[in-house]
């Protein structure tokens, strides 16, 4: 990017060859670059809100992991490490050399591995709504095990407002017009609610034979950012909190009354947690001033 007014920056939308696939990838804004990495069933588009809030200081880029969206699923098994792979692939295309980089659910898996294996390239790492082994997020939980079978089975309204009611908390669903959320979240997601892409089950898959606790520790020199949701039926509040204890000096914060949704359902909030967290110098342990006042920020040391 050119440095030049945020305003007139558009938003590109290119693909690459990668291991056998053509991913689609977006890259908009402009300043210090940041890769977003999407979970399962969702495509690049998911981090819209991010996109064009901090777009004005930042290099944003994220793309559609591949079998999903407009990247090609390619041959091979389906596993954490070739799709941490495939980000990394899209960075080196857009010949960048250092960036921040945030996940979200198997998006945080992803970022990991990630970390792991190029952590001299990575600024800051923000796992979001995420977990300290694929298993946790792999299998419903027996809380939300009823809503996703419903999420399969009987009318597409019934399995939309299912869908809803995995990602988004019961208090705020109740504030709002399901069948018009479903169909905003329509283009976030890549597909309508009712439907879930067959990349799914071998996303799930992937997930399930991914763990890197042993190895967690090593990530103790990149300043660390857990964000968990008080309501998150699929990434339990617990997972983000063992995660940030497995790290040396992450920083946890909880944002109460928020859903497994949160980069959408309180997206201001994240916004900000991220712009400070991109911040040179910024603390990896203590409470910040200017953080959101309904997040609460725990330090994971503690």
């Amino acid at each position: 990017m050119d440095g030049s007014d945020p305003a007139a920056q558009t938003c590109r939308v290119p693909s690459l060859q990668a291991a056998g696939a053509r991913l689609s990838y977006i890259r908009s804004g402009t300043g210090p670059a940041v890769l977003l990495i999407q979970g399962v069933g969702i495509v690049g588009e998911g981090w819209r809100p991010q996109i064009d809030e901090l777009g004005a200081r930042f290099d944003m880029l994220a793309f559609d992991n591949r079998g999903i969206g407009l990247s090609e699923r390619g041959q091979g098994e389906l596993t954490i490490e070739a799709m941490a792979s495939d980000a990394l692939a899209i960075v080196d295309a857009e010949k960048i050399g250092r960036f921040h980089l945030v996940g979200h659910s198997m998006g945080g898996l992803i970022a990991q591995a990630v970390a792991l294996s190029a952590p001299e390239r990575i600024a800051s790492l923000a796992l979001l709504c995420t977990f300290e082994n694929g298993k946790q997020g792999s299998r419903p939980t027996l809380g939300m095990l009823g809503t996703a079978i419903r999420t399969r089975i009987g009318t597409r309204q019934s399995r939309r407002d299912a869908f809803l009611e995995l990602v988004m908390p019961r208090s705020y669903l109740k504030t709002v017009d399901r069948m018009q959320l479903a169909h905003d979240l329509k283009p976030f997601f890549g597909h309508d609610l009712a439907d879930q892409p067959p990349i799914v089950m071998r996303q799930l898959r992937a997930m399930s034979k991914y763990d890197a606790r042993s190895r967690l520790a090593e990530l103790a020199s990149i300043r660390t950012l857990v964000v968990s949701a008080t309501d998150d039926r699929i990434a339990l509040p617990a997972y983000g909190r063992g995660l940030a204890a497995a790290i040396p000096g992450a920083r946890l914060v909880e944002i109460p009354d928020a859903g497994h949704g949160l980069t959408i359902q309180r997206a201001p909030e994240v916004n900000a947690l991220l712009s400070e967290h991109f911040a040179p110098g910024a603390e990896m342990t203590s409470a910040s001033a200017s953080a959101p006042a309904p997040a609460m920020d725990r330090d994971a040391a503690e």
